[in-house]
């Protein structure tokens, strides 16, 4: 971002801050793209995603003026994305949460990729999840939190972070199996 336009920014965020609702739609509409990415990762449908994206910015015009300007707005975007999903997670699925702990084995590895695996495909089936298992790979696997991490943030056991993890995976595997039939077995 140039000098000039981080001033342009600065100025709808001061903007935003004031309530003008036209800079809000125009912060709204400069990062939904990016935003409605994000939570397609952690919800099953795009009406879900909507409402995820929708109590996200709700919480950034609350807060915007909490934001640290000298940092990235997109990075503290995100963490309201996903402390956002966190709690429609809590709210609408927390008792679908497995409690069953499984004997992990090395993390699987595939010999070859699908070469056609597009990221719709991939994120398709991420949104077939179970909840709880869309929720803990996409903490691990996409953000890079640890297990107690995830087990604070989302008030589950490690190991049950951790075998919802393994769960996932499997599930992945096999859906993505499904689509692509004729690639290399995993291992």
């Amino acid at each position: 971002m140039t000098t000039n336009s981080k001033h342009t920014f600065h100025l709808l965020l001061d903007s935003c801050i004031a309530n003008n609702r036209a800079s809000q739609k125009e912060l709204y509409k400069q990062y939904y793209a990016y935003a409605m990415n994000i939570c397609l990762h952690y919800s099953s449908t795009r009406e879900e995603a909507s409402e995820i994206l929708n109590d996200s910015f709700l919480k950034v015009f609350k807060k915007l003026d909490q934001y640290n300007r000298k940092s990235a707005f997109k990075s503290w975007l995100r963490r309201i994305l996903i402390n956002t999903s966190i709690d429609y997670f809590r709210r609408y699925h927390r008792e679908e949460v497995s409690l069953e702990v499984i004997h992990l084995q090395e993390p699987t590895t595939v010999n070859s990729a699908p070469s056609q695996l597009g990221v719709d495909d991939i994120l398709q089936a991420i949104q077939q999840l179970p909840p709880s298992y869309r929720l803990v790979f996409n903490l691990h696997a996409v953000e890079g939190y640890s297990h107690p991490e995830i087990a604070k943030q989302i008030g589950i056991s490690v190991g049950t972070s951790k075998s919802n993890l393994a769960k996932a995976r499997k599930k992945l595997q096999n859906m993505l199996m499904k689509i692509y039939p004729d690639q290399q077995k995993i291992k």
